[in-house]
């Protein structure tokens, strides 16, 4: 029941990273703080449909 998502940095809107998560466990979208290469900076990334 994993599905693969995409993250998007929330200051620049690009998508940089993909990883999976469970739907069943994880409802809510996912939020992490990871490195933009085109910021080149630790930003907040989000779910991106």
């Amino acid at each position: 029941m994993r599905i693969t998502v995409h993250l998007g940095c929330t200051e620049c809107k690009r998508r940089n990273y993909s990883t999976t998560k469970n739907k069943r466990t994880t409802t809510e979208k996912l939020e992490m703080r990871k490195y933009c290469r085109f910021c080149k900076k630790h930003t907040v990334h989000k779910e991106i449909k």
